[in-house]
């Protein structure tokens, strides 16, 4: 029981490192943004909507500064309530949910729209952008019914979707290192692996009761 207890803790610990490694990296990815230059990074390849649509970098920036803040309040909204500390909870709870509702998700959906790698690319990312809307309203109905068991699994979905920043990042670095495919397939194939297994492992363990 107590080498079971330490094997939790341990693999806890890990979790926090690689999450404090990769929030360092989405933060570094921000702070590019910073002063504002719609020619930098990301936008480079984007300049068909900068040029056209004036409210896409309202909207790209909207996405990108505050999905940082959801990265760090979703995380810290878990680990504090794994100690214990209900006030601080609540509140990050709070905070995580009022971003991704008015928007993060909201921005996000709109960007969906001109996602890079064509039609297929831009269906996952409108879809990934519904269901993290919907999965974080989802549990915020519920902690106002007092339905706290409920309320939790489907944090923990809404969380999987916020993760999506950090492992679609991932697969991305993955797949051009193994397989050197051409940068729009990078991008439809990215769009797809950044969530799903994702929320696959949150399914099973919401199944198997581990959360």
């Amino acid at each position: 029981m107590l080498s079971a207890k330490r094997n939790i803790t341990f693999f806890k610990i890990l979790l926090i490192i690689g999450f404090v490694y990769f929030f360092w990296l989405m933060l570094k990815i921000t702070l590019e943004y910073i002063p504002l230059d719609p020619n930098i990074s990301f936008l480079m390849i984007k300049q068909t909507e900068v040029e056209h649509r004036p409210e896409y970098l309202y909207f790209f920036y909207t996405h990108v500064y505050t999905s940082i803040f959801v990265l760090l309040s979703g995380f810290l909204a878990i680990l504090r309530k794994d100690f214990g500390w209900k006030s601080f909870h609540r509140n990050m709870g709070k905070f995580y949910i009022f971003l991704i509702l008015f928007f993060a998700a909201p921005s996000g959906i709109y960007m969906g729209f001109f996602a890079n790698g064509g039609l297929f690319s831009k269906v996952s990312f409108v879809i990934l952008g519904l269901s993290w809307w919907f999965s974080t309203f989802r549990a915020y109905q519920l902690a106002r019914q007092k339905k706290f068991k409920e309320h939790k699994q489907w944090m923990w979905r809404s969380f999987a979707f916020t993760l999506s920043a950090i492992t679609l990042r991932m697969w991305k670095v993955i797949i051009v290192y193994l397989f050197h495919p051409n940068p729009m397939d990078v991008y439809q194939i990215i769009a797809w692996l950044g969530w799903i297994p994702n929320i696959l492992i949150i399914e099973y363990l919401i199944t198997k009761k581990q959360i």
